[in-house]
């Protein structure tokens, strides 16, 4: 019977506590790469650049802290149109869909992890996010019927009290 319960109350800490599996990366991580970036503008390759900079981006998407996200997601959408090739815009898609998950706006993420499994279909990464994605918005959903029903419920209270006080 105790199991059952430790159970239940770890479904719901799970339900309600948002557990993706989406890494997080750490202030540390994120001026690491920004000094890889500082030193790459410096004279080298422009593939190099380019390497440091996603690593930046990765870096920022995945951050605690919506200003970083925001700068990733900004960083990403600039650099979209300059993709060399299919495998390089699957990943700035990909990490857009990330940044924008973090930023909770499921449907553009989803919008977008969707346009990743388009170039490759059976990417495992893409697909658990789209998954995750979809799984978060039908987890508002629930929550926000639940918001509504005990509105609902409670304004129905008061109009029942308040007439039994008439009464």
């Amino acid at each position: 019977m105790e199991a059952k319960i430790g159970n239940f109350f770890d479904s719901v800490t799970a339900f309600f506590g948002g557990g993706d599996h989406i890494p997080w990366s750490d202030r540390d991580t994120i001026s690491g790469c920004e000094r890889e970036v500082a030193e790459a503008v410096n004279g080298v390759s422009d593939e190099l650049k380019s390497e440091c900079i996603m690593r930046l981006s990765w870096a920022l998407v995945h951050s605690r802290q919506p200003e970083d996200v925001q700068r990733g997601i900004a960083m990403l959408e600039a650099s979209l149109a300059n993709s060399s090739g299919p495998l390089q815009k699957r990943e700035k898609l990909y990490l857009l869909a990330v940044g924008y998950y973090r930023s909770s706006e499921y449907p553009r993420s989803r919008q977008l992890a969707e346009q990743c499994l388009e170039i490759a279909p059976d990417w495992r990464q893409a697909l658990t996010l789209k998954k995750t994605v979809e799984d978060r918005i039908a987890k508002d959903g629930v929550i926000g019927i639940g918001i509504t029903a005990t509105a609902v419920g409670l304004i129905v209270g008061g109009i029942a009290a308040a007439l039994a006080r008439k009464g």
